[in-house]
């Protein structure tokens, strides 16, 4: 119990107990695999409140799509608005003014000195699949080159696209062709050096057949895996030479969270299309793709698109979060939450050996949890301990990395400092719980 966690029953309480009875007998056994066994009855900020009367803090952030909080007002207020006068046409049939006026917002956000287009959809996935039917028709090519322990959807082509195989690709192939795997270059986990990456990738496939890099320039669901100094300008010389496009996945790494409203940003690079979702809409469902308009310009009509893509509703929504991004300064509000979890992280991986890593930019940060300093072999049972031991005290963390031994941050931008720091204190003592146990 704190200022903000409150616990009345046990978790899960009666309530939600009773909601996951009935659930089990109608709902999809994969989608029964939740992070929190409580209901949200609310949430408002950084913070929920279960249908027993749990309030806990939420440093998952809906697995990203949370940047402004829960239930922002001016976010409630554009959707309601919206309602009120028309819920659904298809741009494509009857077109609407909240479509335009996001797409011109995203053209103005997005790096590049050059004159960009915007398409609209639904998921992170339905971008990226979007942003290789764009490279491939432009360029001729059939190849994607895509990394090490990336995620990009669970579609046909971008579970290909993702690395890890349990759960999201085993029993589901045969995968979709001339998708290539190459290293991500990072400081902690380093496989080859950035000089050395060009050669090997002629090794793997001929680049003249490349239609385009697929990279995200903070990895997401690999554990928030920063690149090597050099790395991403390395990728972006490389595409140039070869005439391949380089596509990079802003989905989970956008929207203010590494203290630019794109990641790529912080290596002043200007991606030839970027692929946007989750805090995009606040958690509605929409997805953005932003490429230069001399590559979409080349494309038929009607050649991408679909029925729900750029919903009149999430539009609104999203056009309310980027005016709160920017007019509440929440970029800097970035900046300053990772400047506060660093200095508490940094304190903690000198006191408890089982931290190997504290990586990050920005808000965007992550623990990584080993066993050994030395092998760094992934403490992964004890980092879902670790997620259990949190919950239990009010305070909801995400996992991450393709063994399941990282801990991300995707807290929301509005968090109070107060609120922040007292979830670091349940996730230290869970820390400390685990680190002891490991010394046994």
């Amino acid at each position: 119990m704190g200022k903000f966690i409150s616990l009345t029953t046990a978790v899960p309480g009666p309530k939600s107990q009773a909601i996951a009875k009935r659930q089990s007998g109608v709902v999809a056994s994969p989608m029964n695999d939740a992070l929190s066994p409580a209901y949200i009855a609310e949430g408002h900020g950084a913070l929920v409140t279960d249908v027993d009367g749990n309030t806990f803090i939420d440093l998952t952030g809906g697995w990203g799509c949370m940047a402004v909080g829960h239930s922002h007002p001016r976010v409630i207020a554009a959707i309601k608005d919206q309602v009120d006068h028309y819920v659904h046409t298809d741009f494509t049939s009857v077109p609407y003014e909240p479509y335009v006026t996001l797409a011109e917002k995203l053209v103005r956000l997005a790096p590049g000195d050059f004159e960009k287009t915007v398409a609209l959809f639904n998921s992170g996935a339905e971008a990226i699949e979007n942003a290789v039917k764009i490279a491939r028709h432009v360029t001729g090519r059939s190849g994607v080159v895509v990394f090490d322990r990336a995620f990009h959807g669970r579609t046909l082509l971008t579970m290909t696209m993702t690395h890890k195989a349990k759960p999201y690709k085993a029993g589901f192939g045969p995968f979709a062709p001339d998708v290539y795997r190459m290293p991500f270059v990072t400081p902690y986990h380093p496989s080859i050096r950035v000089d050395e990456w060009e050669r090997l990738l002629g090794t793997y496939v001929d680049p003249s057949t490349i239609a385009c890099f697929v990279v995200e320039p903070i990895q997401g669901e690999g554990g928030f895996r920063v690149p090597s100094d050099g790395f991403l300008q390395m990728l972006r010389e490389v595409s140039h030479k070869y005439g391949i496009l380089l596509v990079v996945d802003e989905i989970q790494a956008g929207v203010g969270r590494t203290g630019k409203f794109f990641s790529i940003e912080n290596w002043n690079i200007a991606p030839d299309i970027i692929c946007s979702a989750k805090s995009l809409a606040a958690g509605m469902p929409l997805s953005a793709v932003i490429a230069r308009k001399d590559l979409t310009d080349r494309l038929p009509g009607s050649s991408i698109g679909g029925t729900y893509v750029g919903n009149p509703v999430a539009c609104r929504a999203a056009i309310e979060v980027l005016n709160i991004v920017e007019e509440e300064h929440l970029m800097d509000r970035a900046l300053a939450i990772g400047g506060l979890i660093r200095s508490r992280w940094d304190a903690w991986k000198e006191t408890y050996p089982i931290i190997g890593d504290v990586r990050g930019m920005g808000a965007m940060q992550a623990l990584e949890f080993v066993k050994d300093r030395t092998t760094r072999e992934p403490a992964t049972v004890l980092n879902g301990q670790i997620i259990k031991d949190c919950l239990q005290h009010g305070v909801l963390v995400a996992g991450s990395g393709i063994y399941g031994n990282c801990i991300r941050m995707l807290v929301s931008l509005e968090v109070t400092d107060d609120q922040l720091n007292e979830a670091l204190d349940v996730l230290e003592s869970a820390v400390a719980k685990a680190d002891a146990e490991l010394r046994v």
